[in-house]
């Protein structure tokens, strides 16, 4: 078991002296002025003529206010796509598209600019998740011994991602809209956090694994488990932090509705160019602002304290003396573990190295199965290792030997160091309560 000395209990107040150390400034006070504008023209349009239902149900978010830091993050996202889709060539009003007057050519020109600046800011976003939800899982995976347990947790993680994007590209190809895809994108979410909660509580998909957790601090498997409760260490962060971001998802909202409802009334209101300088102020303040967020959220995310090194908690040292089980295979002998799997679907994993002495010494490694009619099969290969990690899935019932070879070894014996087992399968749980689950 690795030492837990050092680490300090993770808790809210823990987290508020912390943030005092990254104060945030202020927004611009452009941000609510524009805002304010934006919908207050948003206003007259609704009062000339009737909202249509595409835009009600834009319109009826602005009452609708997420909560969580990274559900604003992909409702800024879903906002900023679909502003790039009405500002696509074909999704502008008629007259825009043909450009006929000096003015028509003048507005479309502001347009595209807006539109580069959009997608930058798109990038910049797309980038800061990505990165941050890679970090989490890499920091929780620092505390778990580097062998076959941390590379199931990670093949678990690696096929769950794949079903994800599958579940995503067919959503695309059968016509989803955008909205329709960001649904999905925080459905999915939610399940990466449910099955990091489940990582510490030990339940669901990771219930089968809870023996293999040797290793792993406690107080680290009680954060990741409430990290993300209502009244968790997270919600410190979103007291701090959340107002800000608010206030830049509901620009966002009020530029989407502005432009949505531009395009629906341009013919017939004759809009000038003057109502587009308030739309290029607002494009302007908004990308910068959500930029100069994203930098600073990020930079309190990588420093926060429950990113603790492996070196500071005593991993490191709890792997040297991991449960590793120690043979000699004299020369011109074998060594053999059989494992015995029950249920298809099981994992054989093994990791195992030479002691070396003098001399660089290698060992051979094979892999067999017994079927119950004492047929053998070859699984692995006869090869010479040094050290080898590595697991497999099976697909049949029955007994499976491991092999060490020294038998071509005249004079040296092996000082062998490994560990095997059988683990039952990991499945991810199936069912209505996957998409409704909230860590």
């Amino acid at each position: 078991m690795a030492s837990t000395e050092g680490l300090v209990p993770i808790t809210r107040d823990y987290l508020s002296r912390y943030y005092d150390k990254y104060p945030f400034s202020p927004l611009s006070d452009d941000v609510p002025r524009l805002t304010s504008q934006l919908l207050s023209i948003v206003n007259d349009f609704k009062d000339g003529a009737p909202l249509s239902p595409a835009e009600s149900i834009v319109a009826q978010e602005a009452d609708c206010h997420p909560h969580k830091i990274d559900e604003n993050m992909w409702k800024n996202r879903e906002h900023i796509e679909e502003i790039l889709l009405l500002l696509e060539n074909s999704h502008l009003p008629k007259s825009l598209q043909q450009q006929s007057t000096a003015e028509d050519k003048e507005i479309a020109l502001i347009l595209g600019e807006l539109k580069h600046k959009l997608q930058k800011t798109l990038k910049v976003l797309e980038s800061f998740q990505s990165k941050n939800a890679e970090n989490v899982f890499n920091t929780v995976m620092t505390y778990l011994p580097q062998d076959f347990r941390g590379t199931l947790i990670r093949q678990q993680r690696e096929r769950s991602e794949r079903n994800k994007q599958a579940e995503l590209d067919s959503l695309v190809s059968s016509g989803g809209s955008i909205h329709d895809r960001y649904a999905l994108l925080w459905k999915q979410q939610m399940e990466r956090r449910r099955q990091l909660a489940q990582l510490g509580s030990a339940t669901g998909v990771y219930k089968t694994l809870v023996k293999y957790l040797v290793g792993v601090p406690q107080v680290l498997l009680d954060f990741i488990r409430q990290i993300n409760d209502d009244h968790g260490p997270m919600e410190e962060q979103r007291q701090r932090y959340g107002p800000s971001l608010y206030s830049l998802t509901e620009m966002a909202l009020s530029i989407r509705l502005f432009i949505l409802l531009c395009w629906g009334r341009y013919e017939a209101k004759n809009l000038q160019k003057d109502i587009f300088s308030k739309l290029e102020e607002a494009i302007h303040v908004y990308t910068s602002e959500m930029e100069r967020y994203i930098t600073f959220i990020g930079e309190v995310f990588a420093n926060s304290p429950f990113f603790i090194s492996a070196e500071d908690v005593g991993v490191i040292e709890g792997r040297k003396t991991d449960d590793f089980r120690d043979t000699n295979i004299p020369a011109g002998k074998t060594y053999e573990v059989t494992l015995t799997v029950e249920s298809v679907n099981s994992y054989i994993a093994w990791d195992f190295y030479l002691v070396q002495g003098k001399m660089n010494l290698d060992i051979g490694f094979s892999v067999e199965y017994t079927s119950p009619s004492g047929e053998i099969i070859m699984i692995l290969p006869y090869k010479r290792y040094e050290s080898n990690q590595g697991n497999f899935c099976t697909c049949m019932e029955g007994s499976y030997r491991l092999i060490w070879d020294n038998s071509y070894s005249t004079f040296f014996k092996k000082y062998l160091r490994y560990k095997v087992d059988s683990i039952p399968p990991v499945t991810e749980p199936l069912g209505p309560s996957t998409a409704d689950a909230e860590a």
